[in-house]
């Protein structure tokens, strides 16, 4: 059975923060706002909860993870990052984008599409998440909390509960969310691909 925090959206309390992330170093997989739904988390690189997330849903090896992110710098660690992807990734972060760029060797093999060694990347705009990605200092690897079968993410860290206490080991109830995804940008290649329309705005990609 998951544990349930209930975190202050504007002003996450440490305490519960901490043991959020004490959570996560011990391999624990967590439910957790974002700006665009609720999403999946685990330790980066850690082999078992990846695989935990992958059976709850149901990904194939092909499906890009993410790296949640801090900040501009973070991404620049673990994706390979030129002037000219820096200056749209600047105007465009924090929000609700996923960016799919070339990962660098920071990047656990685990987490790289088989082929095209590529990692989604992102910076929410969300405090709850640079909190934790603050007291974690590093990133998080993510999906959205997409139900098996349906198209749109969680945003209701009960109903959250009522599905997956089970399989979790911690939910973080940070309000509602929005009902929309991230808009999924590929940035390996310019002009950019839009992947999938979401919340983010799109005219400067296209």
């Amino acid at each position: 059975m998951s544990q349930f925090f209930q975190i202050h959206p504007e002003n996450p309390q440490k305490r519960l923060i901490d043991g959020a992330i004490d959570i996560i170093r011990r391999g624990g997989v967590i439910a957790y706002p974002t700006d665009s739904g609720y999403a999946l988390g685990c330790h980066l690189g850690d082999k078992k909860a990846v695989e935990r997330i992958k059976r709850l849903r149901q990904l194939d090896d092909k499906h890009n993870f993410t790296l949640v992110c801090s900040d501009l710098s973070e991404i620049g660690t673990y994706a390979k990052v030129d002037n000219d992807v820096f200056r749209l990734l600047k105007a465009h972060t924090p929000g609700a984008y996923t960016f799919i760029l070339q990962a660098t060797t920071e990047v656990p093999r685990l987490l790289l599409h088989p082929k095209r060694r590529s990692i989604g990347v992102r910076v929410p705009d969300h405090r709850i998440t640079h909190a934790l990605l603050e007291a974690l200092g590093e990133p998080l690897m993510s999906v959205t909390l997409i139900p098996v079968g349906e198209e749109l993410p969680m945003t209701d860290a009960e109903e959250i509960r009522d599905c997956y206490a089970n399989q979790l080991d911690l939910i973080i109830d940070g309000g509602a969310c929005q009902l929309e995804p991230t808009s999924v940008v590929d940035l390996r290649e310019l002009p950019p691909t839009i992947v999938r329309e979401g919340r983010g705005e799109l005219s400067s990609f296209q």
